[in-house]
């Protein structure tokens, strides 16, 4: 199954967990797995039009996502990261 490893800014969902094994045929199907399981997760992560929101940004096996490729395909020995920017001044 692909991986979803979580950052520490988006662990408060996953009650702290860094990585949540999920079934999914995409980027945003894995991400909603980890939704439905950890509810929350998938708003830190996505908008609510689909794209990737400002301050994070996903990979999948070590390679950087386009703001708007949810639908990129994974296969069950992905590993797919977020990465959670930090803003402020």
């Amino acid at each position: 199954m692909p991986e979803v490893h979580i950052p520490p800014r988006y662990r408060g969902p996953t009650n702290g967990e860094r990585l949540v094994e999920v079934a999914g045929a995409t980027v945003r199907e894995c991400i909603d797995a980890v939704d439905a399981r950890h509810p929350g997760f998938g708003e830190l992560v996505f908008e609510a039009n689909g794209k990737v929101r400002l301050f994070a940004t996903v990979f999948v096996n070590g390679e950087e996502l386009d703001r708007a490729a949810g639908d990129t395909e994974v296969t069950e020995n992905d590993r797919i990261e977020i990465l959670a920017a930090v803003a402020g001044g």
